[in-house]
């Protein structure tokens, strides 16, 4: 029996890039759930959704606290053994990211894995979802060790599948924290429960450049602060760099893709 998989997607807005995402998903060679969580968008994503998601998708459109609630309502209602989260504006490297994904939890003692993954910018339009845009940056993921977090290490959150199984025992995203929720829930898996992990050595997702974390020197420092609670409220301690070598490490994204 194959293992089952469910993928969430949140919208909210976004009529400009969904349609990139459902397009990757179509082309996947795995069967997986996909669940599609809409924050009762003002423009035209509900019309793009009903008439281009997946036949057996589930489509709810509620009012809701932001992207991570959306994504915690998403996990609610996931059948698959395995949960994965692909942001309405992100799309899969390749056909295969699902069938990879697939083939390393066969490991029954894996619990969670997650891969590399590409910043990329449109360029044009195509028939073929990812032809028209080029790589900007390369976030390398590389392997994880018990001392990675203390590094300034977290891997991509959009690469990153989970056993649901995980969820329901450590729990959802915390909305207190803003951008930083998926850093804490990757901290808390990974580092405080020592939840065992796969890295795949491949870019697994593109994604295009931005971000609300990133969009200005008061949001990177908010970041900051939520980061520092992450750790504060799993009982962790950061080493005195910790938290400085987080956004430092951005700066080797550009460096590996000049190397391309």
């Amino acid at each position: 029996m194959s293992l089952s998989i469910s993928i969430i997607t949140a919208t909210y807005n976004a009529e400009s890039t969904i349609l990139d995402n459902l397009l990757c998903l179509k082309q996947q060679n795995y069967p997986f759930e996909h669940i599609l969580i809409d924050g009762e968008s003002k423009d035209n994503t509900l019309e793009l959704l009903e008439k281009n998601r997946l036949p057996g998708s589930t489509l709810v459109s509620e009012r809701d606290k932001g992207i991570y609630d959306a994504m915690n309502k998403g996990i609610g209602l996931a059948n698959g053994e395995v949960i994965g989260i692909l942001n309405a504006d992100d799309f899969y490297a390749s056909n295969t990211v699902l069938e990879e994904v697939a083939k390393f939890f066969q490991d029954p003692g894996i619990d969670a894995c997650y891969g590399d993954l590409v910043y990329v910018r449109e360029r044009g339009r195509s028939e073929k979802a990812g032809e028209d845009f080029k790589v900007v940056r390369y976030w390398k993921s590389g392997l994880y060790s018990s001392r990675s977090f203390y590094w300034g290490w977290m891997p991509p959150h959009p690469t990153f599948f989970v056993r649901r199984r995980v969820y329901e025992e450590y729990g959802l995203f915390n909305l207190s924290l803003g951008s930083a929720a998926d850093y804490e829930i990757m901290l808390r898996f990974l580092l405080k429960h020592k939840v065992r992990c796969a890295y795949i050595p491949e870019v697994l997702v593109n994604m295009r450049v931005g971000g609300v974390s990133n969009a200005s020197i008061a949001n990177r420092l908010a970041a900051n602060r939520n980061d520092r609670k992450a750790w504060e409220m799993n009982g962790l301690r950061p080493y005195p760099w910790t938290l400085t070598m987080k956004p430092l490490r951005k700066v080797g994204q550009w460096v590996y893709k000049k190397g391309l």
